[in-house]
C-alpha cells in the first residue's frame, strides 16, 4: 500500500494580534508541536475516502467516510460539525485541483495532533496546510476560500523558525528572522485553560471604529521590529508592555495582566493571538524559574513551557522573503484559531 506523509507546525502570534488583519507587521513563532498526516492508497473498484483523526493522547476523536465522486459523507455523522468542515476543505481543494481524489483507490487518511486540540496552536491551519500539500494547491488560497484569515498561521505551518508576516492586497509576505534572544530562558508560554473563540474575537474587532488605525498599525509594526532587536529582558518588557497598552486602548479591553495577573511582579504578561484565552507569554525579569512556576501553578495553570521547549529555532544560511501573489486575502475571519 503506497503511503504519503505531510506535516505542519503549530503557531503562536507574538505581536500584531488583530491588526495583522489590516496589514500590521507581526512576529509569529512556529512551534515544535504540530500535526502529522498519513495518506495510504489501496486499489478499489468503488473508491472511498476513510478519515481518522487522532488526538495528542493517541485517541481517535473523529472518523468519517466519503465517496470520492462528489465527496458526500457515507458514514452516519454527516451532520457533525467536524464532518462538514472537512467536507468543505476537501471539496474546495477539488475545485482548486480538479484531479484531486480521482484515483481508482480506497484512500485512508490518518491525522495525528502533537498538541491538545483545545490549545489553539493551529489544529485548523495545520490541517489546511497538510491537505493543500496533498492536493497540490496553494494553502493560502485554500484557507482564503474556507476559513479566511490573515494567513500568518499558514506561513508558520511551513516555516522552520520565527517569522515576520505582513498581509498585503497581493497576498502574504513573510520572512524567517533570527529571533533567539540570549535571555530566552526568562520567557515562558502558559496555557490559560480556556480556548478562545477567534472568529468571535475578530468579528468584534472588525465591528469597531478605531481612530487613527494607520498610525496604530505603523506603531505595532515598529514594535514587532523592536522586539526582535531587544538587547535585554528589561527592554523586552517595555516593548510588550507598550504593545499591550496599544491593543487594550484600541479595543477597549483590559490587558491580560490587569485582568488575571495583576499581582504578578516577576515581569510582564502578554496575550498571544485573540485576547481572552489560549496562551500568554510571561517574562521573568525579576525572579527565578521556580518562582514563575509557583506563581502560575497557584493560579491553577499547569501547562508552562520554556522557549526552547516550545519554539522552533532552525535557521538556514540565508533568509528570503516569500510572496504568494495573486490571492487577495479577506480580513473577515479567523486568526489565532
Amino acid at each position: 500500500m503506497a503511503e504519503q506523509y505531510y506535516y505542519g507546525h503549530g503557531k503562536l502570534l507574538l505581536t500584531g494580534e488583530y491588526f495583522v488583519l489590516d496589514g500590521a507587521k507581526a512576529l509569529a513563532l512556529p512551534t515544535k508541536l504540530g500535526q502529522k498526516m498519513f495518506v495510504r492508497y489501496r486499489p478499489s473498484s468503488s473508491p472511498k475516502l476513510v478519515w481518522k483523526s487522532i488526538d495528542s493522547n493517541g485517541k481517535v476523536w473523529f472518523e468519517a467516510r466519503f465517496e470520492t465522486w462528489h465527496l458526500n459523507c457515507i458514514s452516519n455523522n454527516e451532520e457533525q460539525k467536524e464532518t462538514i468542515v472537512l467536507q468543505k476543505l476537501l471539496r474546495q481543494a477539488r475545485l482548486l485541483n480538479i484531479h484531486f481524489l480521482r484515483e481508482d483507490c480506497d484512500i485512508y487518511v490518518e491525522t495525528v495532533l502533537e498538541f491538545d486540540r483545545f490549545w489553539g496552536l493551529g489544529s485548523s491551519s495545520t490541517l489546511i496546510y497538510n491537505i493543500a500539500q496533498w492536493a497540490y494547491v496553494s494553502p493560502f488560497e485554500l484557507q482564503n476560500q474556507t476559513f479566511r484569515g490573515s494567513g500568518y498561521d499558514i506561513a508558520c505551518a511551513q516555516s522552520m523558525g520565527p517569522i515576520t508576516y505582513v498581509k498585503t492586497k497581493k497576498g502574504p509576505n513573510w520572512e524567517t528572522v533570527e529571533f533567539n534572544p540570549h535571555f530566552k530562558d526568562k520567557l515562558f508560554f502558559i496555557y490559560l485553560n480556556k480556548k478562545q473563540n477567534s472568529a468571535e474575537s475578530v468579528r468584534f474587532y472588525k465591528e469597531l471604529s478605531i481612530p487613527n488605525k494607520t498610525a496604530i498599525i505603523n506603531e505595532i509594526s515598529g514594535l514587532s521590529e523592536a522586539l526582535i532587536n531587544c538587547v535585554n529582558i528589561y527592554e523586552f518588557d517595555e516593548v510588550i508592555k507598550r504593545h499591550e497598552e496599544i491593543i487594550a486602548s484600541s479595543l477597549g479591553l483590559e490587558s491580560v495582566k490587569k485582568r488575571l495577573f495583576n499581582d504578578y511582579n516577576l515581569g510582564e504578561v502578554k496575550s498571544l493571538g485573540a485576547w481572552g484565552g489560549d496562551f500568554v507569554l510571561a517574562t521573568c525579569s525579576n525572579g527565578t524559574y521556580s518562582e514563575v512556576l509557583d506563581y502560575f501553578q497557584s493560579k491553577g495553570l499547569h501547562f508552562i513551557f520554556s522557549f526552547d521547549d516550545f519554539i522552533i529555532q532552525k535557521f538556514h544560511d540565508f533568509s528570503i522573503p516569500v510572496e504568494e501573489k495573486g490571492v487577495e486575502l479577506s480580513s473577515e475571519v479567523v486568526d489565532g484559531r
